[in-house]
Parts: structure tokens; sequence; C-alpha cells
């Protein structure tokens, strides 16, 4: 029978909930203050644990921040008062699964306690059945790659991303890496048919996400429903309407948590939470676990290598792009951009120098020109020149080497063709 641990400092409440929980299954135990329940909690260990907010000595957030140093899967459900709202949201912040507004309705009160109860199964027979999740260092390192302190540290904050099944935040920059990093994190946590439904909240109609994730009367929508068992990744969250944000903390408070949820956002949502731009409780449900990605220009060290990744995934068609080079001239340029575009521009600029190159070793001249300095642009006459011998090349390519043919094409003196 699964356990849960009731603490508050008044008998009756304890009566009282003991008379509406154990009739539903749940075995019952109480503690009148914190520190006698942390004893009891570190002896017996619960499968939940509903404790009131305010007590004394110890009070309901004391509580929890111990329970959670000495038990990181602890599962704790809050109790407070109807006009302290802003001290469920504290909670929420040190870790708490959910809280209970007083006063609260007895099937409110059992559904919250069975959504956690959920949680808990899941997290345990996962456990015993695969074990720790792990992230083979060899496919971290060939998706993100850099070897600065930088992604030394993001490597080692996935690495404890992927032994838990919380809420993630991904912050950062467009072309960062967020999608990548939450597809490895869903590899980790998920078996190898387990879905993976992604919905982009800038790109996405009000009706589609109102029908995808809001469904009827805050049950779920059809995303929500289709991400069961595997992973809901919402990217930019701070797009979501503020009114929706609203609607989905009711979302994922009634939803089963059969899914683990990860976000992503451009904009720093603790800012846009203090400003009144974003719903303060869908913050703190959602940024438990908030990752900033930093940004190219900010671990520049990281270009050759990442130029030698993506030079080896091109297509070249003279050549193995494999042996394709980079001469100190170009990486000097690559090396001094501001990648605006960060990683991803610097991928997609890369593998199409490297599919077009006629030769082997690339220099600045072969690089595009937006990427060098301006003391480097050519003149607009060299410029034009250069396009002129292509555009001459190609008319004469076009009647197959008849100069006088191409030469009346180009309005010009057929001694001009050599």
């Amino acid at each position: 029978m699964p356990s849960v641990l009731i603490v508050d400092d008044l008998l009756s409440i304890h009566e009282m909930l003991d008379a509406v929980i154990q009739p539903t299954g749940f075995a019952t135990s109480f503690a009148t203050d914190g520190e006698k329940a942390l004893v009891r909690y570190k002896a017996e260990k619960f499968d939940l644990v509903l404790a009131d907010i305010d007590m004394k000595p110890m009070d309901g957030i004391t509580l929890l921040k111990h329970l959670k140093a000495y038990d990181p899967n602890s599962v704790v459900v809050i109790m407070t008062a109807y006009a302290s709202t802003e001290s469920a949201i504290q909670a929420l912040k040190f870790g708490a699964f959910d809280y209970l507004q007083k006063p609260f309705r007895v099937d409110e009160l059992i559904a919250t306690l069975r959504r956690g109860l959920e949680y808990k199964q899941f997290q345990t027979e996962r456990a015993s059945a695969t074990g720790v999740p792990v992230v083979k260092a060899a496919d971290l390192e060939h998706r993100i790659v850099g070897s600065s302190p930088a992604m030394r540290k993001l490597h080692q904050q996935i690495r404890k991303l992927a032994t838990v099944r919380t809420p993630v935040l991904l912050q950062g920059e467009a072309g960062t890496g967020k999608t990548t990093i939450a597809e490895i994190l869903h590899a980790s946590n998920a078996g190898p048919d387990a879905p993976f439904v992604g919905i982009d909240c800038a790109l996405s109609s009000l009706e589609d996400l109102q029908a995808g994730l809001m469904g009827e009367n805050g049950s779920g929508g059809s995303w929500v429903a289709k991400a069961r068992g595997g992973t809901l990744f919402l990217q930019n969250l701070q797009k979501l309407p503020l009114a929706m944000q609203k609607d989905l903390v009711s979302v994922l408070r009634n939803t089963a948590h059969g899914f683990r949820l990860i976000c992503t956002s451009n904009e720093d949502l603790e800012r846009l939470t203090d400003e009144g731009k974003f719903h303060d409780e869908l913050f703190y449900r959602v940024a438990s676990l908030p990752v900033v990605l930093p940004p190219l220009r900010e671990h520049p060290e990281d270009i050759p290598q990442l130029i030698r990744h993506f030079a080896g995934k091109a297509t070249n068609p003279h050549f193995d792009a494999n042996l394709i080079e980079f001469s100190d001239d170009a990486l000097a340029v690559l090396s001094a951009h501001a990648w605006p575009g960060n990683v991803v521009e610097l991928g997609h600029t890369i593998t199409k120098v490297a599919a077009t190159a006629d030769a082997r070793v690339v220099t600045s001249a072969q690089l595009p020109l937006r990427l060098k300095e301006l003391s480097q642009w050519p003149s607009l006459a060299d410029f034009l020149a250069g396009h002129e011998k292509q555009y001459i090349d190609m008319v004469l390519h076009a009647a197959r080497g008849d100069k006088a043919a191409a030469a009346k094409v180009l309005g010009i003196d057929v001694a001009r063709l050599g």
C-alpha cells in the first residue's frame, strides 16, 4: 500500500486528512513539524509527503529543501493558505511536486496524491528496469561539439539532466543547439519507440495551441496525449500568449506526469517573469532545471573543431570532404566572425564551402564575402571583372566552345575571347 507522510502542527488536520485519505488506498503516517518529519522520512522513506507550509520550528519550505537535499526523487505536496499564492510559487521553485490551496476539495486532494504516486512509481519502475540513464560520451561529443570550458560545463549538465525526469528549460540564442540537446535528453530517458512531440509556440496558430496543448477543460490536448511515455518539447515558450500560459499551468497540474517536459526560450524567462510578461507559476514549473547555452562568440576557441566536424559531413563531387583543410588565413576569418546565427549558421556555411570547394585546401579567398573584414573586400572593378569572367565562361560553355556564337550573344569582339 502506498504511504503518505502528513506533516501539520494541528492534530485536527491529521484526523481530517486521515479520514479522507485512508479509504482511497493510502497508508497514512503523521508528524507535527518539519524536524520530526525529516527524521521519520529518513527512517521509513515514504512514497509521498503532504506538508503544511506554516509550521514551527521548521516550516514546510525548509522541510522541502531538506527532503530534496536528502532524496532528490522525493515527491512533496505543499498545503498553503488561499491567500499565499506567492508561497506556493516558492515551493515549486524549490522542487515541490505540486501544491494545494486551503480550503481544498477532497477530490482535488486525492487526484493530486494519485498523480504524485504515479510519478513516483514511474521513477521507481524506470530505475529498476534500465538503471540510471547514461549519455554516452562519444555520442554527446559528436553532437555537441567543443572542448572549451563552456562546452565541457554544458556536457556535464547534460549528463546530469539525463539521470532525472524533471522538466528542463533550455535558454539560449537561436542556433546554439537547444533542439539537439532536447533530442539527446529524450533518447537517454525514453525507449527507442517513445514519442518525441515537438511544438514551436512561435509558429503554431492559436487554434492549434488550444487543441493540441489545452484540450477541453484543461485536461490536455492531442499533443499532450501523444507525448505520453515520451517527451513533450515546447520550443519558444516565451511566445505562448500569457492567457494560454495560465491554461498550460492547469494542464500540467491536471495531466498525469506520463511524459518529460522540455522547453526552450531565446529570451530570459526569469526576467520576463519579473516584468510580469511571463506567468510566474509556469516559470517555476518548467524551470526547475534551467540550462543556458552560450553563444558561439563566447567560445570561439571551439570554431576550428566545429569546422572540421561540419566539413567532414559535407559531400564534395571532387574528393572526400574529410580531406578538406582550411588554411590559416581562412581559419582566422572564420574565427573572427561574430556568427549571430551561432553553431547552426557556422554549420551551414562550412557545409556549403566544403561541398563546392575545387581544391583540397580552402583559403580565405573561397569564403563568402560577408565573413571578411571590410578592408578585405575587392574593389568594384575587381568584383565586376570576376563576375564578367564567370559569365563569359558560362556563355562559352552553352555555345559548346563556339567563340563566334558566344561573342555574338555577349555583344563583344571575338578577339576578347582569346
